[in-house]
């Protein structure tokens, strides 16, 4: 049962990659792992997250946050490639 599911698994994401389907699939995925990544608190004071072309966008309701977000950009942008397995984001932009 193993080695059937993992080869649906390589089969999906080898039609995912030569369909140029990989990178939407990955944005997603970074908008759907925000709220583990970040933490209730911080999602409840976020608007929206969204990825497009390697961007992250982040609006948010505190300038506080705002600003403690963009100090940590970077670290941001590690766990959050790191969580989905793929170099996804490459900057961000934190919007108030």
């Amino acid at each position: 049962m193993q080695s059937n599911s993992s080869d649906i698994t390589d089969a999906l994401v080898a039609f995912l990659r030569e369909s140029g389907l990989e990178q939407s699939v990955l944005e997603v995925q970074i908008e759907e792992v925000w709220p583990r990544v970040m933490g209730t608190t911080i999602t409840s004071m976020t608007r929206s997250v969204e990825v497009k072309d390697g961007m992250l966008y982040v609006r948010v309701n505190s300038a506080a946050l705002k600003a403690q977000l963009f100090e940590n950009r970077f670290e941001l942008v590690r766990k959050l490639n790191e969580e989905v397995g793929a170099n996804v984001i490459k900057d961000c932009r934190i919007l108030g």
